[in-house]
This record gives C-alpha cells, structure tokens and sequence, in this order.
C-alpha cells in the first residue's frame, strides 16, 4: 500500500547539546530515553485508521504527535524507520459498509485516501512503510504458526465457530503497560469490542487471533482455515516484520493501551522472546461537546471539514501543537481562531528587512521538543523571538531564514 507524497525536511546546523529524546513510557510510568545515541537508525510503529470514516481532530493529534517524534530524532541525526498500519478489514468497516451500501473495499479505499490527503495537508511526514491488514494476511497466518508450539495459540471447541485465540493471560509481563488489574481489564476489553464472556475460552482475556469465515465475510484461505485476522494479531505481525523485535517505541492514542497495545506486546514476546517495544508512547485524548471524539459517537470535527471550510492546514497544526501531546482536552472554534491569527503574526515576520538573532531561540525550541514534546513551550519560544523582531529594526536576513528553517524542520509549520 503506498502512502503519501514524500514531506521536504529541511536539515538545520547540528545543535551543540547533546541531549537526547526523552519521552514519557507508559510502561514504566517514567521518562525514557528513546532513540540511538549516535545518529544510527530510530524504529518507530504507530498504530494507523480502521478506515470507515473521515480523519478527525483526535486522529490529528496523535499522528502529529509521532511526526514530531520522527522530526526531533532527523534532526539529531537518526535515520527513522517508521511503519504504519491501515485496518482495511474489520468489524467496524464491514458494518459500515452495510450500512450504506458501498462495498467495503471500496469504503476503505474512499476514507484511506482522504486519510493521505489530511495527512499531506497537515506535513506529516508518511511512514516508510505503509502497510494494510489485507495485503498482511499472509504475514498473520505466518505469525500464528509459528506461535503454535507454544501452546498458547489454540482453536475454540466451535462447531459453527472454531476461531483460534490467543491465551494472551500467560504471556510474560502481561498487565505492565496498562498496569490494570484482571477486573478492569475484563471490563475495558468488553467495553472496546472484546468477548470476554464468550464460552470455551481459556480465559477471559484471551484474544482472537484468526476468525473463521462467517457468511457474506470476507475470509482467506489458509492451514487455520478460511478467515481474517483478528485486530492486535495484525499489527504484531506488521511491527515484527518491517522493525524487527525490541524496536524504540510503540505509538498511539491512550486510548490504545488496552487492550490494543497491552495484547499486541503479549503476542510478540511469546513470538519472539523478546518485547515488542522500548517504549510505550500515547497521546492524548481530543474530546468535543463533553467527550471524547468517537466515530461511533459521532461527535466529530474532521480535517477534511476545517480544511475545506477554509482553514489554514498549518493553523490547524498550530492549534493541536498548541497542547501539550500527552494532555486530554476539548476542541473549540476559537482555538483554530487563536492560532490563525499566531501563524499570521509567524509570516509577518517574512515581510521584515531583518530578524534578532535565531540561534538561542532555535536551541530553545530543540531543549523543549527532546524533553518529551513540549510543544506550548517550543511555540512560547517562537513567539518571543517574533515579538523581539518586530520591536527592533535589524538589517540581516539570514535570522529569518534560519528560524523559518527551524520552525518547519522541528514543528513541521511551513511559513
């Protein structure tokens, strides 16, 4: 699956600290180094759109989040693997597909589409690998194999039914992401589309890994029999072919905690022997009219809407930056207001004969985006440095064109 055109990255002078990424771990609850500390190869895996609905801010703000991610690591030099899934065959798409008729390959082409062209608009950076369920089944029913002498990968006494699972409960450090005791993590599983109470399951929370054919499904053949992979068997499978195990961090929205990344990191110690990720990183939630934006819900305010509705892309990219990524909070109008009028007063600085000097500023904008994505601090910067260049008449140019570098390398904010 391709993704989407190729975003420019400028490359500033190399900064003289020698400070590192540091980002908060859901896992050890801490700050965390992530990253090569010699400008070697970052691996990065963010769990991508099950595409059966338009991109909204909530999705924004956690893709934005890793470009910063994969921008602050370019910039210390790292090459950045970054893969990227699509969920192109899912529950959720195949009942909207019913819904209106379309059919769902068709749905899921229509909306991972508008996904590149949100993402393209917004600067984010596309993944070097760009990869959907589909195209992945082969990948998936490989994984699963491999996983069967391990006993932990078993076939349901179904007649109707014989889905495999995965005894996701024996896997070691099982719970050390989301840190949940077995009664929350039974509830939070029923709650986000798990099956707890379905019979003949070893436990509770074992996953499904492959789903037998149902009627007017889509199912594949394979030695587990005709079916489709289940949900966090798909991006274990992904993650450990295109990054390899033990790779530097694993991304999404905290809403992916569990069960989605907790389940993911069980299958692929038992797969591997190793963990899946260093570390566990989750933005924030986006919430509009009192919680949190949900395609079922439908309480949504989509890019796509704010962009063709006349709204700046990068004033949309301001205003989530405007957060810090780790921060639960609610979209209102004014704050793509509030940030329009900052990136016009960003640009009026274009018009000037000259800037203050932009190196302070520009190492000021790096210390805060390694010390775990302080975007409302590397913005504050930025605005200094416009203000203090506005008040004072300067005669040399090259100040701004180093800040405008600056602002586009780390913050991905074309001026």
């Amino acid at each position: 699956m391709y993704a989407w055109a190729p975003v420019a990255v400028p490359t500033l002078k190399p900064s003289p600290s020698g400070k590192r990424l540091s980002v908060f771990d859901s896992r050890t609850l801490g700050q965390l180094e992530v990253g090569p500390a010699d400008g070697g190869e970052a691996r990065m895996y963010v769990c991508g759109i099950t595409p059966y609905d338009a991109t909204h801010l909530g999705h924004a703000n956690t893709y934005v989040t890793f470009d910063l991610i994969n921008r602050v690591w370019r910039d210390l030099g790292a090459k950045v693997n970054y893969t990227q899934n699509v969920t192109d065959v899912d529950d959720p798409l195949l009942e909207r597909a019913a819904q209106t008729g379309q059919e769902w390959e068709e749905l899921a082409e229509d909306q991972t589409e508008l996904f590149r062209s949100d993402m393209q608009d917004l600067r984010v950076i596309p993944p070097e690998h760009y990869v959907g369920a589909v195209e992945s089944i082969a990948l998936v029913v490989s994984l699963i194999e491999s996983m069967l002498p391990t006993g932990l990968v078993y076939q349901l006494d179904d007649p109707e039914h014989p889905d495999w699972y995965f005894n996701t409960v024996a896997a070691p450090g099982f719970g050390e992401i989301s840190h949940l005791d077995e009664a929350e993590m039974i509830a939070k599983f029923r709650d986000n589309g798990g099956d707890p109470d379905r019979p003949g399951k070893r436990h509770p929370l074992d996953c499904l890994v492959w789903r037998y054919a149902r009627p007017d499904e889509p199912s594949w053949t394979s030695s587990l029999g005709a079916g489709r992979p289940g949900w966090h068997i798909e991006c274990t499978a992904i993650a450990l072919k295109f990054l390899g195990r033990d790779f530097d961090i694993q991304g999404g929205g905290s809403d992916l905690i569990f069960p989605h990344h907790e389940m993911c990191a069980a299958e692929a110690i038992v797969a591997s022997g190793a963990p899946l990720a260093r570390a566990y990183v989750h933005s924030g939630l986006v919430g509009l009219d009192g919680e949190k934006m949900s395609k079922s819900k439908g309480n949504l305010e989509l890019v796509s809407r704010l962009r063709h509705g006349g709204a700046d892309p990068m004033a949309i990219r301001l205003a989530l930056l405007d957060h810090h990524y780790r921060e639960n909070w609610e979209w209102t109008p004014d704050q793509l207001e509030a940030a329009t009028r900052r990136l016009a007063l960003w640009r009026s600085v274009l018009d000037l004969p000259g800037a203050v000097p932009a190196a302070e500023t520009i190492e000021a904008m790096r210390a805060a985006l390694r010390g775990d994505l302080d975007t409302p601090t590397a913005l504050a910067a930025v605005d200094t440095w416009v203000a203090a260049s506005q008040a004072i008449d300067q005669d040399d140019p090259a100040a701004i064109v180093e800040m405008t570098t600056a602002v586009d390398a780390l913050l991905g904010i074309a001026l």
